[in-house]
């Protein structure tokens, strides 16, 4: 079959760095041109400056992935569908929960494919987590995800301004992971939000969880960590104890450790590419409702000052 043509929109970090290579190491693709207001683009790949330059001069495109920062997704990923362009999401898939489900609705209507892509889930440690806590009974789940925000988004304004989740833009991530190796729904029972005083998205968030069958759930998410990061996922259960590390890559069990190669984004065009060729869509927003209950429910807590 022809390579689908896609078209990445958004050239910053993320792009660069993980969507660039996993679309020229997938052979079901064909990077067919960027788009950024900013940015020149890739040498030797057509650019443009908006996606209404693209669809109106060319070159055709079949896909879009779209790394912008959410507040601006919704009108460009509509705007692809309404083209009967499939649709790549990175994470979060949106700013709101509405507009996810306005695109989703949009998408099956037209025939195109929708991917909300949580790269997480395609670390190395999370599939074989999932399998082995089916049919574990789980007693209680602690997440830690404390990173530095300096070393890790440098300069990125829109990630502090409403939409842009503020800490819980990498902590969304780790509730991909676990709203996906749990084998019971969670909800919120309770939160607090710290909130610098210059900033309107929250630095740290401590996170209170149940399952439906009462499983304690805790989350301490923190941008304010110096030194060693900490992204780790610890389940215990009646068979003992689980840790997924380094943000899902590193598998510990009762039985000894597994590591795995860096494999998110290659699994989620592989998964892309599956979907189109499917006519399907995958849409699961269940990392995100959980931070809009946060925001809804949560406590907010006033701290000093931000300055990158």
């Amino acid at each position: 079959m022809d390579p689908i043509r896609i078209a990445i929109v958004g050239i910053g970090k993320i792009a660069r760095d993980q969507h660039v290579p996993a679309i020229r190491g997938n052979s079901a693709f064909s990077l067919a041109a960027t788009v950024s207001p900013h940015d020149a683009g890739l040498p030797g790949v057509p650019h443009h400056a908006s996606l209404d330059a693209l669809l109106a001069q060319g070159p055709a495109v079949d896909a879009v992935a779209l790394c912008t920062p959410p507040q601006v997704r919704y009108d460009l990923a509509a705007q692809a569908l309404g083209r009967g362009a499939h649709v790549f999401l990175e994470k979060p898939p949106g700013a709101t929960l509405a507009e996810v489900e306005a695109l989703k609705s949009q998408a099956d209507k037209v025939g195109a494919t929708l991917f909300a892509a949580w790269h997480s889930r395609f670390a190395a440690g999370v599939a074989p987590a999932r399998a082995w806590l089916a049919e574990r009974r789980i007693d209680k789940v602690s997440i830690i995800w404390r990173e530095d925000v300096r070393v890790w988004h440098p300069g990125q304004a829109w990630i502090w301004q409403p939409g842009g989740l503020g800490v819980f833009d990498p902590g969304i991530n780790a509730l991909s992971i676990v709203t996906h190796i749990l084998p019971r729904p969670f909800f919120l029972e309770d939160a607090t939000l710290v909130l610098p005083e210059n900033r309107a998205a929250p630095i740290a968030a401590d996170l209170v969880f149940r399952d439906t069958a009462g499983a304690p759930i805790h989350m301490d998410l923190d941008w304010r960590q110096t030194g060693p990061q900490s992204w780790d996922i610890v389940v215990d259960t009646d068979a003992g104890t689980l840790r997924l590390s380094q943000g899902g890559a590193v598998l510990t069990l009762p039985t000894g450790t597994e590591h795995g190669d860096d494999i998110e984004y290659a699994g989620l065009y592989s998964r892309f590419a599956t979907l189109i060729r499917g006519g399907r869509s995958d849409v699961d927003t269940a990392p995100l409702r959980l931070v809009a209950d946060a925001f809804l429910r949560g406590r907010r807590e006033t701290t000093d000052p931000f300055h990158d």
